[in-house]
């Protein structure tokens, strides 16, 4: 029901919670405030800055490809299990992850979508509805900011004149959202969630559709191994850490996940053939 002003109940509901949903968008936990500091720049480290969620869903999902799935080989391998039942579980491991990844990642985005949209339609009522209320309040974050109260009222007036400038203003400025690019792209997210999924969880079993036994075991460690060093200096190329610091991180958590279900499967394995 409308209460005159142009929003339902469910409108008023989602505005009182706005403090908790901005809350729930991720944060830099743990870190000390971020302020301007001495050192140099270079183009490398800015290269990849502000990077899309479509390219974070594909780092997502060439990693955790490679280690769900040399994870679950490995466990198979360590039971002692043969080439083609190995095949059989990596391949199913592979669509299974990849649908699962695809899917989460579209669901994700989506409702992420849908909250910072229903966030600037509320803010677009209210602009609509009571103009000078909104202005005062724009006034009031350049105040926080720092500007004079003069300065900040002279601002807000200014950027307030248009409504399209005003709204864009307000999401920014009061929500955290970027109108433009803040709100995510499902599809893009899915598909490259999706496929790249696929191409690391299919590198572990390359050598199984050639070998069998150890020798393929120790292969395909040994290729996702390489590909999570490889996976990391990526990622650090968007970061800015250390390539070496990134790529042995990377390698060192999938090395353990592989380890640990290989000795599993090797319990097991053992415990039925006893």
């Amino acid at each position: 029901m409308d209460d005159g002003s142009g929003s339902t109940p469910e409108d008023r509901e989602t505005k009182e919670r706005l403090p908790e949903l901005k809350a729930a968008r991720p944060t830099l936990r743990g870190r000390l405030p971020m302020l301007p500091h001495e050192g140099p720049v270079s183009d490398e480290q800015t290269t990849g800055a502000g990077t899309t969620g479509s390219l974070r869903a594909a780092i997502f999902g060439i990693n955790d490809g490679l280690v769900s799935n040399v994870a679950l080989i490995m466990g198979f391998a360590g039971a002692s299990q043969g080439r083609t039942v190995i095949l059989l579980a990596g391949i199913s491991g592979l669509l299974a992850g990849a649908f699962s990844m695809g899917a989460g990642e579209y669901i994700s985005v989506t409702v992420q979508r849908e909250v910072l949209e229903r966030l600037l339609h509320l803010e677009a009522h209210e602009l609509y509805g009571d103009p000078e209320a909104e202005r005062a309040e724009l006034a009031a974050i350049y105040r926080r900011k720092g500007l004079s109260a003069e300065l900040a009222d002279q601002v807000a007036a200014q950027l307030s004149r248009d409504p399209a400038v005003a709204l864009d203003t307000h999401a920014r400025e009061e929500l955290g959202i970027d109108p433009n690019e803040g709100l995510g792209n499902p599809w893009g997210a899915a598909i490259w969630s999706f496929f790249m999924f696929c191409i690391g969880a299919f590198v572990p079993l390359v050598p199984f559709f050639f070998g069998d036994g150890g020798t393929a075991t120790i292969v395909a460690a040994g290729l996702t191994g390489l590909a999570l060093l490889v996976v990391g200096a990526l990622t650090a190329g968007l970061t800015g850490r250390p390539r070496w610091l990134s790529s042995l991180r990377q390698f060192a958590i999938g090395m353990a996940a592989a380890l640990v279900t290989y000795l599993v499967g090797l319990a097991l394995g053992v415990s039925v053939a006893g």
